[in-house]
């Protein structure tokens, strides 16, 4: 699969991490890494969205944000702004347990402009695959502050793609110290 891009959303320092979360270490690599390697099962164009200089390090393409502060909608933004294919997906960098046979299944039906997955708990609208057909209706939102996830998602009728088996598990997002400690004591 090489008609798409994939865009991680590196973003600010987190207070309750109280680090960079792309750059804490899971078994001893950063999440980062881990994200990297699973994405690179579906794509070789990867772009980091981010403001910082932290993930120099890393040889892929970075993007600081052209829209600031606006939050997750900003970063897509951003991200199919510079994708090189007509479908981006798009992973935050706090999901260190993702794999890239899970992340496939958002590629199934090629006609939906949004696919995101779900679990029994909640919506993953930072684990998802995004059309740069979105691009107008993304910028209106973003003019108009209305930066809610859902909300937005809703507007577009996205798919969703509900995973609520032992899969799940791997749309954790590790964004406390105390989850790291928790995941890293495993």
């Amino acid at each position: 699969m090489n008609d798409v891009s994939v865009a991680i959303l590196c973003g600010g320092r987190s207070s309750r991490m109280q680090s960079e979360k792309g750059l804490v270490l899971y078994n001893g690599i950063p999440f980062i890494e881990h994200i990297i390697a699973a994405a690179k099962e579906l794509s070789k164009d990867i772009i980091l969205i981010t403001n910082s200089t932290d993930y120099d390090y890393l040889p892929f393409e970075k993007r600081k944000d052209i829209e600031i502060d606006k939050g997750p909608l900003g970063g897509i933004y951003t991200a199919l702004t510079y994708a090189k294919h007509q479908n981006c997906l798009i992973l935050s960098c706090d999901i260190p347990l993702i794999k890239g046979s899970l992340l496939k299944l958002l590629f199934e039906n090629e006609n939906v402009t949004a696919t995101v997955f779900k679990d029994t708990d909640r919506t993953h609208p930072l684990i998802g695959c995004y059309s740069k057909k979105l691009m107008t209706k993304l910028k209106v939102a973003i003019e108009k502050h209305e930066l809610k996830m859902m909300r937005f998602l809703d507007s577009v009728d996205a798919e969703f793609i509900t995973i609520d088996d032992h899969r799940s598990e791997q749309f954790r997002n590790i964004n406390t110290v105390t989850a790291l400690n928790e995941l890293n004591n495993k």
